[in-house]
Order: structure tokens, then C-alpha cells, then sequence
């Protein structure tokens, strides 16, 4: 039995992907994978894009300085995993760079301390090599640069 697949003119796949990056902010490979998936050409995945971009429903530099700025607030993310997750969504070093620049030092010590003593009382094991361990796993895959989180550690976890 052959499946049907929606196909999809140029305008209303416009119009589909202009929705899709006003509801938030989209990378260029998030875009181009939606088109993909939508069947389009590659010649009209060009044409949509650079639409998308000419009426600023695209724009890398936005989406990086969104994306850094959320995931540092709600998730607590550190530099190390921002510039990870952004490189794997194509984004130009430049924008990484650019997006990176937004936080202060002094507002990411913070933001680090402030996460870090939440998470050392949250722990709850009473052998200290385990907990430290807990404690330098977490911060570690949530990006955080290792000399923080191994001093922070040994100032916490004694």
C-alpha cells in the first residue's frame, strides 16, 4: 500500500516555516530539517531560507543570543555545554562567541555559586568521595569549566 505524503507549494511551505520561526527561535539547521522533512527540493529549501532571512524570521545571531540566555537561566547550563549545543546546531563561532559575551562573569560565578550550593545540600550520600564525585558529575556535563567545579568541590564537600 503506497502512503500519500502532504506536499507542499512554495508559498505554503513559506508560510508553514515563517510560523514555525515566529513561534521561537530557530537555527538554520533546524529550518533546513524541517523543509527536508517536508519534502521540499533542495532549490526550494534555498528560496524559503533566504526568504525566512530577508524578513528577519531567521537570524543566527538572535536564535544564539536566545538560546545562550535560556539554557544559562533555566537549565544552568555552563559555557562549555552552550558552545557544544550550539555547534551542533551549525551556528557560526562569531554568533557562539557573540551569544557567550552576554554574560557577565560576574553574573555566571554567581549564577555557579548559587547552583552549586543548591546542589551540594541536595545530595544525599554519606560517603564524601561519592558525593564529591556526584557533585564534579553534574556540573561537569552541565558544561561548567572544571577549575570552578573541582574548587567548588573541595570548598563544599570536606
Amino acid at each position: 500500500m503506497q502512503q500519500t505524503r502532504k506536499t507542499y507549494t512554495l508559498q505554503e511551505a513559506t508560510k508553514k516555516l515563517e510560523h514555525y520561526c515566529a513561534y521561537q527561535e530557530r537555527s538554520h539547521k533546524e529550518v533546513v530539517q524541517k523543509l527536508t522533512d517536508m519534502y521540499m527540493i533542495p532549490e526550494a529549501i534555498d528560496v524559503i531560507v533566504i526568504h525566512l532571512l530577508q524578513h528577519n524570521f531567521l537570524n543566527e545571531e538572535r536564535f544564539a543570543k536566545t538560546f545562550v540566555s535560556g539554557k544559562f537561566k533555566i537549565k544552568g547550563w555552563g559555557r562549555h555545554r552552550l558552545t557544544f549545543e550550539l555547534k551542533k546546531k551549525d551556528v557560526s563561532i562569531v554568533n557562539i562567541n557573540q551569544a557567550l559575551a552576554d554574560i557577565s562573569d560576574e553574573e555566571y560565578i554567581m549564577v555557579f555559586n548559587d547552583l552549586a550550593e543548591k546542589k551540594a545540600n541536595s545530595i544525599k550520600e554519606p560517603n564524601l568521595f561519592k558525593k564529591k564525585k556526584k557533585f564534579i558529575d553534574y556540573f561537569l556535563y552541565r558544561g561548567w569549566e572544571s577549575y570552578l567545579v573541582y574548587d567548588k568541590a573541595n570548598e563544599l564537600i570536606n
